[in-house]
């Protein structure tokens, strides 16, 4: 049972309740500003950006300038990482752009958890919480705050595909076999491969390489997204 924050952000069917659902988990978070931004490659040619966001209204020009994009160590750490970025003023000093922080931190970018999805076929989400204090000292409960992040990220970015991303570009319903949809139902229920195995009357590693399969034709670069785009798709239930 997917809890309920993650489920909602799910159903979100307009980019409006899209972004109302980001605003209410940053902020159950502990964090006033939120930005969720959906990127889709056309080759080499060019790229959408699809940004739902509350960032002040006086901050939105600088938001969007390229210019500083280039210059801001987390736009580029998230560019080229998986990996979540833990920020402050010291991050941007540090990359020889104190006078950003400040810029930021004038609206209320004192420090935040920021981190990016690179899926295939040129698509990209990334998803920043940020805020106008320090983020907590407890190395605990600040690794709780981005583990619930990543969590939410993989099921945010499944909503913003589907609201954003062009028709003519959608996937096609893949067909799994049954062995793959059986093995991703038990792996939803929480399962371990040893475990699917056990129940399906197959070894562990074969038990893996239907889940790999099942992950391969659902576009998918881990387990969990594989079963939250299955249950999208109506292909479990």
């Amino acid at each position: 049972m997917l809890p309920g924050g993650y489920l909602a952000v799910m159903q979100a069917t307009s980019r409006d309740e899209f972004r109302d659902e980001v605003v209410r988990f940053a902020r159950d978070l502990g964090f006033d500003l939120v930005s969720a931004m959906t990127v889709i490659d056309h080759g080499l040619t060019h790229s959408e950006f699809f940004v739902v966001s509350n960032s002040p209204s006086a901050y939105v020009d600088s938001a969007e300038d390229q210019g500083l994009a280039r210059r801001d160590p987390v736009m580029q750490h998230c560019k080229r990482q998986t990996v979540p970025i833990i920020w402050n003023q010291d991050t941007y000093v540090a990359h020889g752009a104190g006078d950003l922080w400040e810029h930021m931190a004038r609206y209320g970018y004192h420090a935040g958890i920021a981190l990016a999805l690179h899926m295939p076929e040129g698509r990209h989400f990334q998803l920043g919480v940020d805020r106008d204090q320090a983020l907590p000292s407890d190395p605990l409960e600040l690794q709780r705050i981005v583990a619930d992040l990543q969590l939410f990220a993989v099921h945010a970015q499944e909503a913003a595909l589907r609201l954003f991303l062009p028709g003519a570009l959608k996937m096609e319903r893949p067909a799994l076999t049954p062995r793959e949809l059986e093995a991703l139902r038990w792996t939803m229920e929480g399962k371990t491969a040893w475990e699917v195995g056990a129940i399906l009357g197959i070894s562990e590693r074969t038990a893996v390489m239907h889940v790999n399969n099942a992950m391969h034709k659902l576009g998918c670069v881990n387990k969990h997204q594989a079963v939250l785009k299955a249950l999208r798709l109506g292909l479990i239930h």
